[in-house]
């Protein structure tokens, strides 16, 4: 896993991320999006970098989103 690939992972959290901030439940939007539509190699590939600085770059509400992915992930 390249830095650049995990920087374009969080770029593409943070993008849905703002992109539906006025839905009544953002968290479960954007996890259902990333569950339907990111294969298994880019979740765990976000996944393995949530505590690092990666992960700091997350929107609040896509790390929410990542963190309830990662929970029932493992």
């Amino acid at each position: 896993m390249s830095a650049h690939t995990t920087e374009k992972l969080v770029y593409m959290a943070n993008q849905i991320a703002r992109h539906v901030t006025h839905d009544p439940d953002p968290v479960s939007m954007i996890a259902d999006h990333i569950h339907a539509f990111w294969s298994p190699r880019m979740k765990a590939d976000v996944f393995a970098v949530l505590d690092g600085p990666e992960g700091a770059a997350l929107d609040p509400v896509a790390r929410a989103a990542l963190d309830r992915l990662a929970a029932h992930a493992s």
